[in-house]
């Protein structure tokens, strides 16, 4: 699928008028992902991920763009408990961290844009994970192969789905191809405990294995605190009282109607972490006289 790259701003909606006027789809993905926010940042985090879907989409509705994703995300769905969901499903319980609730309150607002007539596919992935990853999933990831991973852990049974996010960008082009206007689909992977997903990461090198699982309240007293710290050495507070606040629900999803109707695939789970965490040792190697700090982030590129 071609596509043509221009320069916008989802805040600013009449930087992205040119850019999208004529365009045969408009593919919307752009949000601001972190855990930890600090209070004073959340205003920009509701104007990217909320202001800045209202935006897009209403400009595409204005435009007449023939065809329109908008990539959301199962957070909108909420706390499964150990079951997987589908699209069916209904959220049963309060937002419990500050993405999560800009994300389910931008998937609304898409929501009024399809009723009002823009032809709009809706995308879910689950936690989407891969190499270089500027989540909490490639941060701790990182702190384990740096050989900094603490004995122990929390919220062993809290189930997800991760997904690939090569998976991910697959499932979005099969969508804008072959989606129905007014469907949501679903990208996710196979169900696995926060204790399994630890237990394949420790069959490669790295810090100390888990030993034991402490309780989230004990977590949260501890990780809370360590929040400024992070942000003064210039690291996102992916340890913090969010982080444990997120851990609290489970995100079991299924995603066999994008199989069954996008013929969509993925990876499975073993297969995609050590896949991720052989990249991760690469990415490390190139950056291994480095400083802490710097071997803990993402690598920045250029693409």
């Amino acid at each position: 699928m071609g596509a043509q790259c221009v320069a916008g701003d989802v805040t600013d909606r009449e930087s992205m008028r040119a850019g999208m006027t004529g365009a045969d789809i408009v593919v919307h993905n752009a949000a601001w992902y972190e855990l930890g926010v600090r209070q004073n940042a959340r205003k920009l985090m509701h104007a990217i991920n909320v202001t800045g879907t209202d935006n897009v989409l209403s400009l595409a509705l204005e435009l007449g763009i023939p065809r329109a994703v908008y990539v959301s995300s199962t957070l909108y769905y909420g706390d499964t408990g150990p079951e997987a969901r589908d699209e069916t499903y209904r959220r049963q319980k309060p937002y419990r961290f500050y993405y999560e609730q800009t994300k389910a309150e931008a998937h609304e607002i898409a929501r009024q844009y399809e009723q009002r007539g823009l032809p709009l596919i809706f995308i879910c992935p689950a936690h989407v994970v891969g190499p270089n990853d500027h989540s909490v999933f490639g941060y701790f990831l990182r702190t384990y192969l740096n050989r900094l991973m603490v004995p122990y852990a929390f919220s062993p049974d809290m189930m997800i789905s991760p997904v690939h996010v090569n998976d991910v960008g697959e499932g979005i082009t099969l969508a804008a191809e072959k989606g129905r206007s007014g469907e949501t689909y679903l990208l996710a992977g196979d169900p696995m405990s926060l204790r399994e997903v630890f237990e394949i990461w420790m069959t490669k090198p790295g810090g100390f294995k888990v030993r034991f699982y402490i309780p989230r309240w004990l977590a949260w007293v501890m990780f809370a605190p360590l929040e400024p710290v992070q942000r003064l050495v210039g690291l996102p507070a992916f340890i913090s009282g969010e982080s444990v606040e997120a851990s609290s629900v489970s995100l079991n999803f299924s995603s066999a109607k994008a199989q069954r109707e996008l013929g969509w695939t993925y990876r499975p789970a073993k297969e995609m972490w050590l896949g991720i965490i052989d990249q991760e040792f690469k990415l490390l190697a190139s950056r291994q006289k480095r400083d802490l700090v710097s071997r803990l982030k993402p690598v920045e590129t250029t693409e």
